[in-house]
């Protein structure tokens, strides 16, 4: 797991894909801070990372990044960290798309926009 400020490298990002789910990366954003923890078998684990480093609870999410999926199909926003239903979550998928949108952001700066 790796905890992200800046855009990853190509050839890290394919190896925390080849360590664990093969076409899928697991991710935890800030949406506050604009950081990600990428990489590890749970969506849990990249949360705890976070709010050890100074994150908060409320400003944490999970999602999928799929490499060579396209901007289109890059991003899955499930988790079993997004329910939360007194920020209005009540399931695993963001319901928010101007949240959505923010993870997105990040996630396109961070990790890429689908691209191999």
């Amino acid at each position: 797991m790796k905890l992200l400020t800046a855009k990853i490298d190509k050839n890290e990002l394919k190896r925390l894909a080849l360590e664990g789910f093969k076409d899928m990366v697991k991710f935890t954003v800030d949406v506050k801070q604009r950081r990600i923890a990428i990489g590890g078998e749970l969506h849990a684990d990249g949360e705890q990372l976070l709010l050890e480093n100074g994150s908060e609870q409320k400003d944490i999410w999970g999602a999928n990044y799929y490499p060579g999926k396209g901007e289109s199909g890059c991003l899955e926003y499930t988790s079993l960290i997004n329910i939360r239903p007194s920020q209005g979550n009540s399931s695993m998928e963001i319901v928010s798309e101007d949240l959505k949108e923010k993870i997105k952001e990040i996630a396109f700066a961070l990790i890429g926009r689908g691209e191999d």
